[in-house]
């Protein structure tokens, strides 16, 4: 007999607080044991009600939810979702830890609460089947560390593009990759992106995000990576040295325009469950694109990008999917590789490696 996920809710808002509980409190298969306050309250409970996930509010009175989460994963490592306004620190947070994170709704809007509970459940349920992975200290300084609210994680200081030969401009030009992921995909995307050189065919990446957070995770990368990364717009060429971000709240797909490929970004309704989907940029990349493609596959719950992986691989492509002991959630990547779309599977710090043995080819 299947047990509840136990969830204890962090936060220092009681209205809020109380929303959130009640409406998980009445979700099958949940069960919240409780809450806190604050963080010092949640680490005082934590031991008494051994909560399986935490809905974590990110910005907190006292000790927030950053340094929370850096002192509490090492020696408790409970998936943690971030609960979150618009905000840097999430992204800091997700490097100290958290599977991942919704954004906090606008009362005032008609529909925001319907939205943040459509996507919070889910999450918590993702996150009870998640391997958590506390970040290590990191050691030295780094260009990051300088933006003001930033704390670079371990894999930012310390990792470095991947010292292969320059990839021939015949091969840049005639190449796109595409990659999506879910949970625990903000840091798996920017672990394999780092590791690139600038001179890498153009990148197409849908990850699971909410409108507004999308920009400033394509700015965080962009900083730290060794391509230009930003987020896509509407009519963007897909070309050597740039990586496009799908935008939240859009459905992104690759279309042929004369010699180049460009990007179309446009609201549409959920694929797969989600908007953007991984489908949706795969299936295009799969239909419209004539010249060599490459489509990766990487951590997340549920299936989005395994059918669209699938026909990129009947149509040509070659096809990598992050292997189930580096996954936050092998669930996307293990349905690809259940259904024959995946050609080969790594692990996140190997993906950069057998992507450039590929493109050497």
């Amino acid at each position: 007999m299947a047990t509840n996920i136990k969830v204890l809710v962090v936060d220092d808002s009681s209205l809020f607080r109380q929303m959130i509980m009640d409406h998980l409190a009445a979700q099958p298969g949940i069960e919240v044991v409780g809450y806190a306050i604050n963080a010092y309250d949640a680490k005082r409970k934590i031991p008494l009600l051994k909560p399986d996930v935490l809905t974590l509010d990110v910005e907190m009175p006292g000790l927030n939810g950053i340094e929370f989460l850096k002192q509490l994963l090492p020696t408790n490592p409970i998936p943690v979702v971030l609960v979150s306004s618009l905000n840097l620190n999430v992204f800091d947070a997700l490097s100290a830890g958290a599977v991942d994170f919704v954004r906090k709704p606008d009362m005032s809007a008609s529909n925001s609460k319907s939205t943040f509970f459509a996507s919070l459940v889910p999450k918590v349920r993702a996150a009870s089947m998640a391997k958590v992975r506390p970040a290590k200290q990191p050691i030295g300084n780094s260009a990051v560390g300088n933006v003001p609210g930033h704390m670079p994680s371990q894999s930012q200081v310390t990792a470095k593009p991947m010292p292969f030969p320059p990839i021939a401009r015949n091969v840049l030009d005639s190449t796109i990759i595409g990659l999506g992921a879910s949970t625990g995909g903000t840091e798996a995307t920017l672990a394999v992106l780092q590791k690139l050189p600038a001179n890498i065919p153009g990148i197409v990446i849908t990850q699971h995000m909410p409108e507004g957070f999308t920009a400033m995770y394509a700015q965080r990368l962009n900083r730290i990576c060794s391509m230009e990364v930003r987020e896509a717009k509407n009519g963007d060429t897909i070309h050597p040295g740039l990586a496009l971000i799908a935008p939240g709240g859009k459905q992104m797909e690759v279309v042929r325009s004369g010699r180049n490929y460009m990007v179309q970004c446009h609201p549409g309704a959920k694929v797969s469950g989600h908007c953007p989907s991984v489908d949706v940029l795969f299936n295009s990349i799969a239909k419209n694109v004539a010249i060599n493609k490459i489509g990766i596959i990487m951590t997340g719950m549920g299936r989005d990008g395994a059918d669209g992986l699938l026909k990129m691989r009947q149509s040509g492509a070659f096809t990598i999917g992050q292997d189930k002991e580096s996954c936050v959630v092998y669930g996307m990547p293990m349905v690809a590789h259940n259904i024959g779309a995946v050609c080969t599977q790594a692990s996140c710090d190997n993906i950069p490696s057998v992507l450039l043995n590929h493109l050497k080819k």
